[in-house]
């Protein structure tokens, strides 16, 4: 064999890598880790929270609200949110050719334990790795489309309620009743939970292997 031919193999080899995925059912506050996230293929320390705004909704205040308040505040204390009735968007700042999410940071990535991030980042997992289309993972994928139709129906249910009761967060001075009355609707939820929830153990580990692409070439 040539040392081209060789050297051809080695970087053929290189562009793949093997992930492992970690799925966690904790009902509402369900998430999938992802290892491929601390060497992120985009290579711009930020990745995909250069492209997202969190929004925060009535189940998300409520389970901060019950669990770590004090991320509530911290929320509240961005520079550039946008406030409406029933929900909080952290809105990402222009950094350099892109924009970076308020709460990533360069060190050490999202600030926020994943089970105290809003929906969208507790799930997200790169097209790249593509874990839906595994055959064995099939539950997996079942269960979270079900879990992202549930938790909207929630929120809107939830939301609706508080309007109804007079309760924003538009106006801080409601924002402590809204946040109370969120709490006992939310764990009233909780009392009542889907049956879809027993279809996925509590955790589950996955090992893929994909080739990678880097720069923007990794689409997110």
């Amino acid at each position: 064999m040539s040392n081209n031919t060789r050297s051809s193999q080695v970087k053929t080899q290189a562009k793949f890598r093997n992930i492992t995925l970690h799925f966690h059912n904790q009902g509402l506050r369900s998430y999938i880790e992802v290892d491929l996230c601390k060497e992120c293929p985009r290579q711009d320390d930020k990745g995909c929270c250069a492209h997202y705004s969190p929004v925060f909704y009535p189940t998300d205040m409520a389970h901060l609200y019950i669990h770590e308040p004090g991320l509530i505040d911290l929320i509240f204390s961005r520079e550039h949110i946008t406030v409406l009735d029933t929900s909080v968007t952290v809105n990402h700042s222009i950094d350099g050719d892109s924009f970076r999410c308020s709460f990533h940071s360069k060190k050490s990535g999202c600030l926020l334990p994943q089970p105290m991030r809003e929906s969208i980042c507790r799930h997200f997992v790169c097209p790249g790795i593509a874990w839906w289309e595994e055959s064995k993972l099939q539950p997996w994928k079942q269960f979270f489309d079900q879990l992202q139709s549930y938790e909207i129906e929630l929120n809107n249910r939830i939301g609706q309620t508080l309007r109804t009761r007079g309760l924003t967060l538009r106006q801080p001075e409601l924002r402590y009743s809204f946040l109370k009355e969120a709490s006992k609707l939310y764990l009233e939820a909780l009392r009542h939970p889907p049956s879809f929830y027993t279809q996925v153990p509590s955790h589950e580990i996955a090992y893929l292997k994909r080739e990678l692409k880097y720069g923007q070439e990794w689409i997110l």
